[in-house]
C-alpha cells in the first residue's frame, strides 16, 4: 500500500504546463502521484520517463500505473543519472522535468532502512541498496571534525558538537547499528526542553546523516546541470524542496542560469503549499517550489 501523499500538485501541473502529446521526466518517481497526474494530462501520445532507486517503489508503481505501460518508462536510477538515462533511451524532446526531494514516506514506514527515527531498524538510510556504505558505516567511523560538519551544514543542528561527543562515546563501548541505539544518544546529547519540542528532536541529525550517506547535494548540482542543458527551448524544470539547504542550492544554480540570459525564472520566490493542503498533508508544510524556463533562440528547436 501507498502511504507518500504528492505534494503541491496543482502547482505542478500549473508551472510545468504540461501540454497534450508532450514529454516529461520525473527525476523523483516514489509514490508515483506526480506522474500519474502528469500521464492524465499528456495524453494521448506524450510519453513520461520517471527515475527511481527503490526496486519496491518501482514495483509498487509499475502495478498502479499498469494503463499507462505503453506512454510511462520507470528506470531503476539516480536522478543524478539523468542525462545518461536519457541518452541510453533517447528520450525526448523533454518539455517538463520535475524534481521532489521530499523523502517518500513509503520509504519512511516500509523500507526498513532506517530513514525514520520512529522506529527501530538498522542504520542503513541508503537510498542504492547497492552500494556500500550505510550510515552505521558513518556514525561510527567518520572522525569528530567529520561528524559535527555534517550535523551542522546538512542537518542545522545546533547541539551538533555535543550529539557528536555523544556519538564518538557510545561507539567506544559498542558498534551503533540501529536507530534506536543513535536516537538515545542524542537524546542523552541534548538539552530537556530540546526533547520536547514540537520537532522530534532527533530530526536534523537524521536528515543530515542521510544526506551525507546518499551525497545528496552532489547529486542534486550534477543532476540540475544535466536537466538545464536537457530541457528543449520553451520547456520548464520545476523543482520541490523541503528544507532551506536544498532551496538555496536549488535558487542559486536557477538564478546562475537565468543570468546567461538562456533562461527566465517565471516566477521570482517559490510557492508553497495552501492552507487547505497543509491542513490534509501536514507533512506540506515546508515545501517550496522553483521553476525555471529555457527561452528559445530563433530557428532553434
Amino acid at each position: 500500500m501507498t502511504l507518500h501523499t504528492s505534494v503541491l500538485m496543482a502547482e505542478v501541473l500549473e508551472y510545468l504546463t504540461v501540454l497534450q502529446n508532450c514529454h516529461y521526466i520525473d527525476c523523483t518517481f516514489g509514490g508515483g502521484g506526480h506522474t500519474e497526474a502528469i500521464l492524465q494530462r499528456n495524453s494521448p501520445r506524450g510519453s513520461m520517463l520517471a527515475l527511481e532507486l527503490d526496486p519496491a517503489a518501482i514495483a509498487r508503481g509499475t502495478d498502479k500505473l499498469a494503463v499507462y505501460k505503453n506512454r510511462l518508462t520507470i528506470h531503476q536510477a539516480n536522478f543524478r543519472q539523468l542525462r545518461s538515462v536519457v541518452d541510453e533511451l533517447q528520450f525526448g524532446p523533454v518539455s517538463g522535468i520535475l524534481y521532489d526531494f521530499g523523502l517518500s514516506m513509503d520509504l519512511l514506514k516500509q523500507s526498513g532502512r532506517g530513514f525514520s527515527f520512529q522506529v527501530d531498524e538498522p542504520l542503513d538510510m541508503r537510498f542504492n541498496i547497492a552500494e556500500d556504505f550505510t550510515a552505521a558505516d558513518l556514525v561510527n567511523t567518520w572522525s569528530a571534525t567529520q561528524l559535527a560538519d555534517i550535523l551542522y551544514y546538512f542537518g542545522e543542528e545546533q547541539y551538533a558538537r555535543g550529539i557528536t561527543r555523544g556519538i564518538i562515546k557510545a561507539r567506544e563501548t559498542e558498534m551503533i547499528a540501529t536507530t534506536k541505539q543513535l536516537v538515545d544518544i542524542i537524546a542523552r546529547a541534548v538539552p530537556a526542553p530540546y526533547r520536547h519540542r514540537k520537532t522530534h528532536f532527533a530530526t536534523k541529525s537524521f536528515q543530515a546523516i542521510r544526506m551525507a550517506v546518499n551525497d545528496e547535494i552532489g547529486a542534486i548540482e550534477e543532476s540540475l546541470a544535466a536537466a538545464l542543458d536537457i530541457i528543449a527551448p520553451g520547456g520548464r524544470v520545476v523543482v520541490i524542496t523541503f528544507h532551506s539547504i536544498e532551496d538555496r542550492i536549488v535558487k542559486r544554480i536557477f538564478r546562475e542560469a537565468a543570468s546567461t540570459k538562456r533562461f527566465t525564472l517565471p516566477i521570482k520566490k517559490p510557492v508553497g503549499p495552501t492552507e487547505e493542503e497543509i491542513e490534509q498533508n501536514p507533512a506540506s508544510r515546508s515545501a517550496k517550489l522553483r521553476v525555471i524556463e529555457k527561452i528559445p533562440i530563433a530557428g532553434e528547436k
